[in-house]
């Protein structure tokens, strides 16, 4: 049997993603923007975790809950929010610090994030409580996954295409490749 420290039920594990990065988004806002290096690690691990968290939501928890309540409603909202912090997502990781617009999409993520976090907290979590959800089973299989997808997390520097997998690098020509070339 596990024990206590490693049964936490889905909701208190998804409320202590939201605490952490909001966290994060709250450090965001005391950092000096000169330090472009910690602001890109910030809002790229934040990006990371995000992905995470919705692949958890999107895959375990809100399949159960969408069963368990009638709420079509609360859970084509978040569908929607989802969608565009993936947007989002994806257009911080293609951008560079120097892009006008890198900080304010940031924060637009975090209102965003936060609009979504409330949501959750104040409506479907208490749902998912009501409908007797075995909430600690979800949690379990939830640690699991996210165990996988961390391990498949791409190192720093490495961008997630949109199904969640390492985006393929283009392929660089090294010194020897264009010896070769050249040769023919």
């Amino acid at each position: 049997m596990a024990n206590r420290s490693t049964r936490v039920e889905a909701i208190d594990m998804l409320k202590q993603d939201h605490d952490k990065v909001e966290k994060a988004f709250k450090a965001f806002a005391q950092l000096a923007r000169e330090d472009a290096e910690a602001c890109r690690d910030l809002i790229m691990s934040v990006c990371e975790d995000l992905k995470i968290h919705t692949t958890l939501e999107e895959e375990i928890f809100y399949p159960a809950v969408h069963d368990a309540i009638d709420d079509e409603e609360i859970m084509n909202e978040a569908a929607v929010e989802h969608e565009t912090a993936r947007m989002l997502i994806e257009q911080l990781e293609n951008m560079q610090e120097d892009d006008p617009n890198y900080h304010a999409t940031f924060k637009v993520l975090g209102e965003y994030v936060r609009h979504h976090v409330g949501e959750e907290e104040n409506a479907m979590f208490p749902a998912a409580r009501r409908a007797g959800l075995d909430l600690e089973a979800l949690g379990a299989r939830m640690r699991e996954r996210r165990q996988e997808l961390a391990a498949a997390a791409p190192a720093r520097g490495e961008a997630l295409n949109p199904r969640g997998q390492v985006a393929a690098k283009p392929r660089q020509t090294g010194a020897a490749d264009r010896s070769s070339v050249r040769g023919r």
